[in-house]
């Protein structure tokens, strides 16, 4: 898949409006997203959903699915939450992330779905929360990220 992207008219585009345009396919998928199956759910104002089918690409010694999976699929809806929030020309970074597992993830389980939310959006910083939930609703892992905002 090639996409042509217009960095100036990139800059215009508000975080809402890029994430739009990636759900849509009018903008490629972060290289990340493509690398592990991660595609986009839903996108909307302060929130962001992602879903991923775990395989034996991501397994751990154990057999189970690395922690860093779910760490990923996390840490990005819960940036791209804190993404929505973007004026034209704002950037932003994870500060931190804090996650909790609650139960191992295995290939084949059919896809996990994280979602993120934004708590708090101030001028200078961005928190989120989310949950990454496997195909029976049970919850997998939770976490909370701390988002510095970068002005263009």
């Amino acid at each position: 898949m090639s996409i042509d992207i217009d960095l100036a008219e990139l800059a215009t585009m508000t975080g809402l409006e890029t994430m739009e345009a990636i759900a849509a396919g009018a903008l490629p998928p972060p290289t990340i997203a493509v690398l592990l199956g991660m595609s986009v759910v839903d996108i909307a104002e302060g929130r962001a959903t992602f879903e991923l089918s775990p395989d034996e690409r991501m397994l751990n010694p154990l057999g189970t699915v690395h922690g860093g999976i779910a760490a990923t699929i996390l840490d990005s809806c819960l940036g791209c939450a804190v993404h929505t929030t973007l004026a034209p020309g704002e950037g932003y970074t994870t500060a931190q992330l804090n996650l909790h597992y609650l139960r191992p993830m295995f290939p084949g389980m059919g896809p996990v779905r994280a979602t993120g939310t934004v708590i708090h959006r101030g001028r200078k910083q961005a928190t989120a929360e989310g949950k990454l939930v496997g195909p029976d609703g049970k919850v997998i892992a939770h976490g909370t990220t701390t988002c510095l905002i970068l002005e263009a």
